[in-house]
């Protein structure tokens, strides 16, 4: 955000799309909710894009800082992909003004409104410079005006929800803080949308993100799911490389392979990051396309099925978060913490190749993907 943007921003008064506040607490259980609350408030009133600013008297708009403040996006990210279902798009940026340190967070104005806290089930708006418990009607226009179809909740025809790794499964709602057991797994994975009954037939079918995310057999329905890399590098390992499985398991295991054959000087960090976006962002109603990794002396690249969609009314540089539910099962079940820094991968890719040969990201309409071209190992060897 630049200065002038700022200034203008701090010359309002607080309403459904600014907040002011003095200080916030990330230490304590009711401070965290309180920031959950607040984001949620602002990214369900109307009027586009919301800012939180930190450091100002909400009353009197004097400019106190937040020097003792320690906060992160990552942080933040975390509260909101936690406690607010679907997560709300947000950016943290750290402001100097009249030599005092500030926060702004920006709740951008995501297509999936109305947003609900999950540990109460409300659904918070902002009047005027208030946070209060939406309406019914309000509720009702809000899911009217934003209704979309969510891909990874369609149930997948004729599958078995004998598939699912109930591991895994216990594992979510255990690290949610859940409660689960034989008796009430079922109602569990149903409310959560990983399960579909079909009450017709009274069947349950595995919904599509359920299969990517529980079901390490899920090639069986959804053969597309796959990482292909293809290997013009290390001879002794096989051309094609075929990975399938559940995401993460899919990724732990891409990783592993491209270490086995990119050289240890070549910064491998940057391809796993492409591919951890892929296998999140990708389009899984291309069912036709693969994610596919290319090693070659000359460059290496990655392709992902679909391109990436600019949001709108934002920033030039933000793209809509495909797959939100695929977000937040990711960010909770991964143990290595890699998709607590989503938001910010073409800047990590950038910087691991600095002062060196230029990245290309290529986002094709005509192909329908989005590629990453990496330098090849040349210089590496």
């Amino acid at each position: 955000m630049d200065k002038k943007k700022f200034i203008n921003l701090i010359k309002k008064e607080e309403g459904p799309k600014l907040d002011f506040k003095q200080k916030i607490d990330l230490v304590t259980e009711s401070g965290r909710k309180e920031l959950a609350k607040d984001i949620c408030a602002i990214a369900n009133s109307k009027g586009g894009r919301g800012y939180l600013i930190i450091g100002i008297e909400d009353k009197t708009k004097n400019i106190v800082g937040i020097e003792d403040l320690k906060i992160s996006e990552e942080q933040v990210q975390q509260i909101v992909s936690s406690r607010i279902d679907p997560p709300v798009p947000v950016n943290l940026e750290t402001i100097y003004y009249e030599n005092k340190k500030l926060i702004s967070i920006t709740v951008f104005d995501g297509p999936q409104k109305p947003y609900q806290l999950r540990d109460n089930g409300a659904f918070y708006v902002r009047r005027g410079s208030t946070n209060d418990v939406m309406r019914k009607q309000e509720i009702i226009s809000a899911l009217q005006e934003n209704l979309t179809l969510n891909i990874e909740l369609c149930p997948i025809v004729n599958s078995d929800i004998k598939c699912i790794d109930l591991n895994i499964v216990y594992k979510y709602f255990k690290s949610q803080g859940i409660e689960i057991n034989d008796n009430n797994y079922l109602e569990l994975m149903e409310n959560s949308s990983i399960i579909y009954l079909d009450r017709e037939i009274n069947k349950y079918m595995v919904t599509l993100g359920g299969m990517l995310i529980f079901c390490r057999s899920n090639y069986i329905y959804i053969p597309h799911n796959m990482i292909k890399i293809v290997n013009r590098i290390n001879n002794k390992l096989d051309k094609y490389i075929i990975i399938k499985g559940d995401l993460l398991t899919m990724l732990d295991e891409a990783e592993k392979v491209l270490y086995r054959i990119l050289p240890k000087k070549y910064p491998t960090e940057a391809i796993c990051e492409s591919i951890k976006n892929a296998v999140l962002y990708r389009d899984y109603t291309i069912y036709y396309k693969e994610i596919e990794v290319i090693l070659d002396y000359n460059s290496i690249s990655v392709s992902s099925p679909g391109i990436l969609v600019k949001g709108k009314n934002i920033v030039s540089s933000y793209y809509i978060k495909r797959n939100m539910w695929l977000y937040e099962k990711l960010i909770t079940l991964d143990d290595k913490g890699r998709f607590i820094k989503s938001g910010k991968g073409f800047r990590r890719i950038k910087k691991a190749f600095k002062n060196k040969e230029k990245i290309k990201f290529i986002n094709s309409l005509k192909e329908d993907n989005f590629k990453v071209i990496y330098p090849g190992i040349k210089k590496y060897i």
